[in-house]
């Protein structure tokens, strides 16, 4: 296929070289509130991206495997090795380490599967995506992540989806930075607009959504996505806004989720019973469907409605 898919555009909008913090799009989604009960081990996370920084002190850890399907170093198979950034990023958001320097992920004790999909310019075959998916089935990973897209619908792409669907494993991909702030129109790219996927859009840490953010009726939910702080080249952090940086929130999320809800439920639950439980912690914020599907990430739905519910009952009483 000579088709090409990319990265979807982005903002680096800072690099630094030191960090100790918990990112604030992590608080955002309550992820913090539920690590008693889950920190994501024993989930294998696939990210399909343009590699990582397997040497960062933040991730080095989580790291378990990966795999190159791109020409850069010579297409050797067990260079992984992240030119761009972007990957890395993605990374850190879902699993950096959390030990109390530099930034920690939504799931902290998650396993890392680097499938580098993308080559260092952020450009990438169709085949080496559809080969990286494959690989991911093959490792028997639960989650896989995408934070790319293009405006061709590729029938093998899709398929290959729908196997990764079939075998039960979660798969999450970024809406895409087309929006134009409006509901009014619709703009999709793909994988995220296959009904299969978990697509997810982007708000700025002020719960409001990103103008870039893609709006249409198959984006699924949202997730921060502007300023988000996390691991970057050379052992460094940075911040990065896209339905990129939203994506991985939802990935991580669905570690914990899926850890806590196969023990509550003495056994293991289904894609699809898994995509109703993290529907199930989500919040709206009052936009369109089209912009913020079901809502906001959010780890503790339960508590939030319970202090909304009691917020009321003051009122009332105020009002008596």
């Amino acid at each position: 296929m000579e088709k090409k898919l990319h990265l979807l555009p982005y903002q680096v909008d800072e690099v630094v070289e030191m960090v100790e913090v918990v990112p604030k799009g992590i608080e955002l989604i309550a992820a913090p509130e539920i690590w008693e009960n889950s920190k994501g081990k024993g989930i294998t996370v696939a990210i399909l991206d343009t590699g990582c920084d397997v040497t960062h002190p933040d991730l080095s850890e989580r790291i378990i495997g990966g795999r190159n399907f791109t020409r850069d170093d010579d297409g050797q198979p067990d260079v992984y090795i992240d030119y761009n950034g972007h990957g890395t990023h993605v990374a850190g958001t879902i699993a950096a380490i959390h030990n109390g320097t530099g930034v920690v992920g939504v799931a902290p004790e998650a396993s890392l599967l680097i499938l580098k999909v993308l080559d260092k310019s952020g450009s990438g075959q169709y085949d080496w995506i559809i080969n990286g998916i494959n690989y991911a089935v093959e490792q028997k990973v639960d989650i896989i992540s995408m934070s790319l897209g293009g405006s061709v619908d590729v029938p093998e792409l899709h398929q290959a989806i729908q196997n990764a669907i079939t075998n039960q494993i979660l798969v999450v991909c970024a809406a895409g930075n087309e929006g134009d702030g409006q509901s009014s129109s619709n703009e999709f790219a793909f994988p995220a607009c296959y009904n299969e996927v978990i697509s997810v859009g982007s708000i700025n840490l002020q719960r409001s959504s990103s103008e870039f953010s893609n709006s249409n009726n198959e984006v699924d939910l949202v997730a921060p996505g502007e300023g988000i702080l996390s691991t970057y080249l050379n052992g460094t952090y940075a911040k990065l806004s896209g339905t990129s940086m939203a994506t991985p929130h939802v990935s991580g999320a669905l570690a914990l989720i899926k850890v806590n809800a196969n023990r509550n439920f003495e056994r293991n639950l289904t894609e699809t019973e898994l995509y109703a439980q993290l529907i199930k912690r989500t919040i709206p914020l009052g936009n369109s469907p089209k912009l913020e599907g079901n809502g906001l990430l959010y780890l503790t739905t339960e508590k939030y409605l319970s202090e909304v519910f009691n917020q009321e009952l003051s009122a009332k009483a105020l009002k008596i």
